[in-house]
């Protein structure tokens, strides 16, 4: 009878453990993330410049696949880069520029160098907003305006995995939009995958 007793309760532990063992199988870098980030931000215009910060969400899908990991990812996110002229037509006229909102959906792969480490590379469509806001003193002429642009977005990362669902990351990224408008961002990430 004990050794029935001892049968049984080996039996049970074993069909307990084996779906954690199966968990702890799992790929580091597979399944759906979610994240949030926030970074620097460097638009660029012909002739000029802004610093910002950026701030943003993105979700996306990994497949682990050995030491190569490929991915599909999207992204929102919006700056507080912003650039203001001063007496552009008359004296006391203010003429500003700000990057709005930025709209991403692209690729990445990634070699995994470490049991909880991938480095990365992705690439892109992106459409970025430029708000233009012009104000006079007698508000006689006033306009607000926004232009979208549509690009390409080059980058790479390191994400680490910090426990089973949870990683950070690095990135730096490039962005080439229509009309000679460009941007220079280095970002940070923290997300939960699933």
């Amino acid at each position: 009878m004990r050794s029935l007793i001892v049968l049984a309760s080996v039996a049970a532990s074993t069909l307990v453990a084996a779906p954690a063992f199966a968990q702890d199988q799992k790929p580091a870098f597979t399944g759906f993330h979610i994240e949030g980030l926030a970074g620097w931000d460097h638009p660029r215009v012909p002739n000029d410049h802004a610093n910002g910060f950026l701030y943003g969400v993105g979700a996306g899908y990994d497949y682990q696949a050995g030491r190569i990991v490929f991915g599909v990812e999207g992204e929102a996110s919006d700056s507080t880069a912003k650039r203001c002229v001063a007496g552009v037509l008359t004296a006391g006229d203010d003429l500003c520029a700000k990057a709005g909102r930025d709209l991403y959906v692209g690729g990445r792969v990634g070699a995994v160098v470490a049991p909880t480490t991938l480095l990365y590379a992705k690439a892109g469509y992106t459409n970025g907003r430029i708000d233009a806001d012009y104000s006079t003193v007698s508000g006689v002429g006033d306009f607000r305006d926004h232009r979208d642009l549509n690009g390409i977005r080059v980058g790479a990362g390191v994400e680490q995995a910090i426990s089973r669902n949870a990683y950070v990351k690095a990135e730096y990224r490039y962005s080439n939009y229509e009309q000679n408008v460009d941007r220079h961002q280095v970002v940070a990430g923290f997300g939960f995958r699933f």
